[in-house]
């Protein structure tokens, strides 16, 4: 069984700063490429950030987040992270982490989330 979970949530006041990582297990790590999707509450989905599986990793990001979160990834340790500063009221979320296989676009994965609350 194939399980991609998150943890790191929890409340911060505004300009702090959190790390989410995403444990996967069950599936070759490596081969995934790995987005963090967020769901403000009331709204719909909101892609936040992506980063390749191949060698290198190449990332990108939503404008919303560009220069304040950074994505990476351990293979050997089979994490994603999500490191996020300069945070304030719109990243308030649920955020989660989903892994397509490379090749095989139609194998995808999603964790159940970890809710990221920016309040003082």
């Amino acid at each position: 069984e194939v399980l991609l979970v998150e943890s790191g949530g929890g409340m911060v006041q505004p300009g702090g700063s959190l790390t989410l990582p995403c444990t996967a297990s069950g599936c070759s790590f490596s081969s995934y490429d790995m987005n963090w999707v967020r769901q403000p509450p009331g709204k719909g989905p909101e892609w936040v950030s992506f980063i390749g599986s191949g060698a290198g990793s190449s990332t990108n990001y939503a404008d919303s987040v560009k220069g304040r979160f950074t994505v990476y990834r351990d293979n050997a340790g089979n994490t994603l992270s999500l490191q996020m500063k300069g945070l304030n009221s719109e990243d308030t979320a649920v955020y989660y982490c989903n892994g397509r296989h490379f090749v095989y676009f139609r194998i995808e994965y999603w964790g159940r989330g970890t809710q990221v609350t920016v309040s003082s």
